[in-house]
Order: structure tokens, then C-alpha cells, then sequence
């Protein structure tokens, strides 16, 4: 099979959902549906770019009319895997499906995680509960940073995450205890992601930092990415996809400071890279938005990158697929503060691709992998490529 295109930019709007799945309802999400509801909540989204290429074809959204010409390939992908946080969506898109989700702990972490975890850092911890995270370290951070104790926390999605003051534990220090429990966290309790949350400021003004780091469990089995790479083909990181996937996979990653940053470096990565695949996450619509029910900071955040698109757009070479989509929904206008179990967009552009397609509803994201497979020439063994469908031969 010979390859279509020599380079295949995907780009994950992180938490940027498109309404409810049939079984949200089972996760607590009915009626979730980040980017309609977010759209409602300020009354339209100023989206012209994403609107051009299809978005608004998907699902009524207020502000992005549908158009008659999409310059992309459009569709929304369902996720088949159990859950809807970042790492089962991730390794979905990238073929790999989970049937079991991660264990979570809406109750706090039980006394056989946290006891080891202590006596391995040599300190009590804060906490153990499942809370916001701005809201715990408001709660919590005086005493953190009286005792020196590292604050201790979970959501509805299976992390298990270390907040810490970086004049209180240096962040290689936080990064050191992740390390440690992501060592304990195995068998029954291997969480999708140990989280380090660094903060810093006064009480009543704490601030997070750009500073987080993901440590994720590794893939359980081979993804596109490894594919790639036995291939030839280059896989290039931006943001924490090097996290998602522990790594594996990947030739080189590149990690970020918000939305604009990952931008700034996924334009880098497509004017140097000339073959290969190019793989974004942009995580401040879930970051710092959707997990603190925020449609206004969303809708900006949203409307922020669509100003950035003509970029990429135009950095997209005659040989290459551009694929934007997201991994779960955060509909910032819900009282959770938690992912919500959604559809996902799904937008393909380039040269090659035949504007206006609609792909309709796939029945999981691992499609994705399947149709970057064959557009390298290669074949993998889930999901249903849509790469027939949309190519200009």
C-alpha cells in the first residue's frame, strides 16, 4: 500500500466535547455538551475559522452557522472505551481501546495506597479526598505551607494528584513523589494519571503553574505511534501527549506553556519536520476552564485558537492531512466540575481532502488511527478508516 501524504498534523482540543453520548447519563453527564452549551451561556461563539471548516455542520452551535462549502471533512466520533477522561481518550484516538476504566476513589485514596506513599516521602499528606482543584488548595494551602505536607487529591476521573507549593517542595521534589506513587499505583489501583499540581502565592491568591506534569500509565499494547516509528515515520509530541503516553511511541516531545504556546510550537514542529506525525494537545479549555466552570474563559480560550487556525491552515503542505478533534467533553456550564462523557468533533483538512464529506457518527475515535494508517501506507487492526472517503485521487 503506498503512502497518500507525507505528513499528518493532529491537533487535540482538549475537553472540547459536541454533545452528550447515549450512556452519559450512566457517567452523570446528561445534558452535557461543552461547546453548544458554552456557545448558549455567552451568547454565540465568534468562531469564523472552525466554522469554515465545518464545526457548525456537526451540531447546531450558536454563532457558527452551518455553511454550505466546509472546507473540511466533517464529522463527531462516540468513545467506545470505558470513561471519558484524557488518557482513554487519548489512547483511543490513537487505536488503542480500553473495556475496563481506570479505578477511581470519589471517597479518598484507602489506607494501602496512602500509607506506603507516606512512609516513602517521609511525610503525612493533606487532603485525600476528591475535590476541585483550585478549591482544595485555597482550602488546604495555609496548612501546606505551615507543615510542609504535599496535598493529596483526586475527581470523578482516576488521577491521583499531588498539589505543592514550589517554595514549600521544589517542583523536582513534587515530581519525585509522583514518581513514587505512580510506582505503588499498579494491579487494582493503577489510576490512568498521577498529576503534579504546583502552585504558588499567598493565601487567598494561589495560582497554579504551567508547571504540571502527567504520569501516565504506559499503553498496554502498541498505538499508531508505535506503528509509525517501526515505520520510519517520526512522531513528534507538543503539550503532555508525551505524558499520556508514558513516552512510548514518540521520537521527540516538546512540552508547553498554555494554548498559545503549543500553537507556537506545533507551527515550529510543521515547518522542520518533513515527514511523520505531528501530535498536539491544547489543554487550557479543560485546564483552566471546564474544571472550573467557566464558559466565558472557555468561549475566549476557544476563540483564541480559531484567530491562530489561518496559521496552520497555511502551514499545511500540499502533502499533508490536518485532524482536529478533542478526547472527552468539560462542559464548563454543569454543576460537575468533572470531564463529561460526550462525542467529539471531528474536523480533516488539506490539499488532498475532498471539502464538505460528511463523516456522519463514528462509533469510536480509534478511526482516527485507522485512517492515519492508511494515508502512511500502513494498516492497523481497530477502528475503520475514513481515509477512502475524504482523499481527492
Amino acid at each position: 500500500m503506498a503512502a497518500i501524504i507525507n505528513r499528518l498534523t493532529l491537533i487535540v482540543l482538549d475537553s472540547v466535547g459536541i454533545g452528550e453520548l447515549p450512556d452519559a447519563a450512566q457517567y452523570g453527564d446528561a445534558g452535557s455538551n461543552t461547546l453548544a452549551n458554552t456557545a448558549r451561556a455567552v451568547g454565540g461563539l465568534n468562531i469564523p475559522h472552525l466554522g469554515r471548516l465545518g464545526l457548525g455542520n456537526i451540531l447546531p452551535i450558536e454563532g457558527v452557522p452551518p455553511v454550505d462549502r466546509p472546507l473540511a471533512a466533517y464529522g463527531r466520533m462516540a468513545e467506545a472505551s470505558a470513561g471519558k477522561d484524557t488518557t482513554t481518550g487519548h489512547w483511543e484516538i490513537a487505536g488503542l481501546l480500553l473495556e475496563r476504566p481506570f479505578p477511581v476513589y470519589p471517597h479518598g485514596f484507602p489506607p494501602e495506597i496512602i500509607k506506603p506513599f507516606e512512609e516513602r516521602i517521609g511525610r503525612p499528606v493533606l487532603g485525600n479526598k476528591a475535590a476541585s482543584g483550585t478549591a482544595i488548595i485555597e482550602e488546604l494551602g495555609p496548612e501546606h505551607m505551615r507543615t510542609g505536607y504535599p496535598i493529596v487529591y483526586t475527581s470523578a476521573d482516576s488521577v491521583f494528584q499531588i498539589a505543592a507549593h514550589e517554595e514549600i517542595i521544589p517542583v523536582e521534589e513534587l515530581y519525585r513523589m509522583c514518581r513514587i506513587a505512580r510506582e505503588l499505583l499498579t494491579g487494582d489501583h493503577a489510576v490512568g494519571r498521577v498529576i503534579a499540581r504546583p502552585f504558588v502565592g499567598r493565601p487567598g491568591a494561589f495560582k497554579r503553574t504551567d508547571r504540571r506534569r502527567d504520569f501516565s500509565l504506559p499503553p498496554p499494547g502498541p498505538t499508531i505511534l508505535d506503528l509509525l516509528l517501526e515505520n520510519g515515520f517520526p512522531v513528534l509530541a507538543v503539550g503532555k501527549i508525551e505524558d499520556i503516553f508514558a513516552g512510548k511511541g514518540i521520537t521527540e516531545a516538546v512540552h508547553t506553556e498554555g494554548n498559545m504556546d503549543g500553537v507556537d510550537q506545533t507551527l515550529a514542529c510543521m515547518r522542520r519536520l518533513e515527514r511523520g506525525l505531528i501530535f498536539t494537545n491544547l489543554v487550557d479549555f479543560d485546564m483552566l476552564y471546564g474544571h472550573r466552570n467557566n464558559p466565558r474563559g472557555y468561549a475566549d480560550a476557544l476563540e483564541a485558537f480559531d484567530r491562530r487556525l489561518p496559521e496552520i491552515l497555511h502551514a499545511t503542505r500540499p502533502d499533508e492531512v490536518l485532524i482536529i478533534t478533542a478526547d472527552h467533553g468539560c462542559d464548563p456550564t454543569t454543576s460537575s466540575t468533572d470531564h463529561s462523557r460526550e462525542y467529539v468533533p471531528l474536523l480533516v483538512y488539506g490539499q488532498k481532502v475532498k471539502p464538505g464529506v460528511n463523516l456522519g457518527t463514528r462509533s469510536t475515535f480509534s478511526d482516527v488511527a485507522a485512517t492515519v494508517a492508511e494515508l502512511f501506507g500502513l494498516s492497523y487492526p481497530r477502528g475503520t478508516s475514513f481515509a477512502r472517503e475524504i482523499i481527492i485521487r
